[in-house]
């Protein structure tokens, strides 16, 4: 292969399994450390769309019926762009975000999780995945991913045919 490799060709592949194994190990690593009552979270905030599928495992294992959503649109397709917030979660709930777990499936810029953190300040940040850049904005994540790796979710994918990374000849 010569030449600067394309955002997808170092690819990280998430399997549904996967996502579900990691998001519950998420959920273990947050459980009992609210700030709550026997460490109780009063709420999670998924952020749109990524963090949906993680929210829901957690707000199932840790048995949190209260969940939200922000929608922030921060790609185009695999274009990273500035964060623009579509839609936020009801005020009631969130306050200064003290009790909420905002859950996200990736950090990678930091970016997104920079704007609703200034929005929710006390929040407790997560996310299943994390790349260095973004690490800094988020308080708990479960695996940890190469700056110029591409994560492949099983929501964006179908089953075809992919060549081989090093070709076949």
């Amino acid at each position: 292969m010569t030449g600067a490799q394309l955002p997808h060709e170092k690819g990280f592949h998430i399997s549904w399994d996967q996502i579900h194994r990691d998001s519950r190990a998420l959920a273990w690593r947050l459980d009992k450390r609210g700030p709550g009552e026997d460490g109780a979270w009063r709420g999670i905030v998924a952020i749109t769309r990524g963090g949906m599928a993680p929210a829901m495992i957690i707000a199932r294992e840790l048995d949190i019926r209260t969940v939200d959503t922000i929608s922030i649109k921060s790609y185009n397709h695999q274009t990273q762009s500035e964060p623009v917030v579509l839609n936020r979660p009801d005020d009631a709930l969130m306050g200064d975000g003290e009790g909420v777990l905002v859950i996200d499936d990736l950090v990678d810029s930091g970016k997104t999780l920079e704007v609703v953190r200034a929005m929710y300040p006390k929040a407790h940040f997560a996310t299943v995945y994390a790349k260095p850049k973004g690490e800094p904005m988020v308080d708990t994540f479960i695996t940890g991913v190469s700056q110029d790796t591409w994560i492949f979710f099983p929501w964006d994918m179908a089953l075809q045919y992919v060549e081989p990374y090093r070709g076949t000849d």
